[in-house]
């Protein structure tokens, strides 16, 4: 998309495992994984189940802690700290079953001192939602909108975004692409996970490939189109084929 290049990463990932049980049942969810993210990018994050995905967002968004390796955002481990510079939608929902839409945007304004409520209530207006709604009368997809739209109105550093658009129907999706496009700051990291590639495709800089816990591709999303001649859609169903 042309954004602008800056030179150093502001997340930086050496060598990152996580593992979960122990013994025989052991379970690795990221292999030795390294990675540099550079501002002013929309990153998509793709990958087939358990490949890592949301493992990695959740480390960085310091929900879950490494078992080896380090990551850091803006030169901090996951911390408090790093909370104020990061934005995450997790892809279960976070907020109480009975919220109205006008009052989850009270609680984000209390939590947050970046939030921007102004930006919310532009961002539900746009996507059409009623604050008046209790989330226990939204459909999934539109609490989605709902979450999404918090999301986007901080003004963080980092936007972490877990399948923000699985729940909602197809005509709905460039919807919420747009709103990503309206929240996003420009001199920030968007990092998102998704299954619906075909549906992000136009808005991605970067792709980065994860398979079985280790990287797999990491990208231009135009290089690769070039070097395979196909979308990234199709580069994903090809490689991964191979992959199994």
């Amino acid at each position: 998309m042309g954004h602008e290049t800056y030179t150093k990463p502001l997340v930086k990932v050496d060598s990152l495992t996580k593992t979960y049980g122990g013994g025989r049942s052991v379970r690795t969810a990221l292999n030795s994984l390294t990675l540099d993210l550079k501002p002013g990018k929309i990153i998509g994050l793709l990958g087939e189940n358990g490949s890592g995905k949301t493992t990695l967002l959740k480390i960085l968004a310091g929900v879950l802690t490494p078992s080896a390796g380090t990551a850091t955002i803006a030169g901090e481990k996951p911390s408090l700290k790093t909370k104020s510079l990061t934005s995450f939608q997790p892809d279960a929902s976070v907020l109480p079953n009975s919220i109205k839409g006008e009052n989850a945007i009270k609680m984000y304004a209390d939590f947050f001192p970046d939030f921007d409520a102004a930006k919310a209530h532009e961002l539900l207006e746009f996507l059409g939602l009623e604050t008046s709604l209790k989330t226990s009368e939204m459909s999934k997809g539109m609490r989605e909108k709902l979450q999404l739209a918090l999301a986007m109105s901080r003004h963080a550093k980092l936007y972490l975004l877990d399948e923000p658009i699985s729940g909602v129907d197809p005509a709905s999706r460039e919807a919420l692409l747009q709103t990503i496009l309206k929240g996003w700051n420009p001199e920030a990291t968007l990092l998102i996970s998704t299954h619906l590639v075909t549906d992000i495709e136009t808005v991605l800089d970067e792709v980065i490939y994860l398979h079985q816990g280790r990287l797999f591709r990491h990208a231009e999303a135009d290089e690769l189109r070039e070097e395979y001649g196909l979308s990234l859609d199709q580069i994903f169903r090809k490689e991964y084929s191979n992959v199994r």
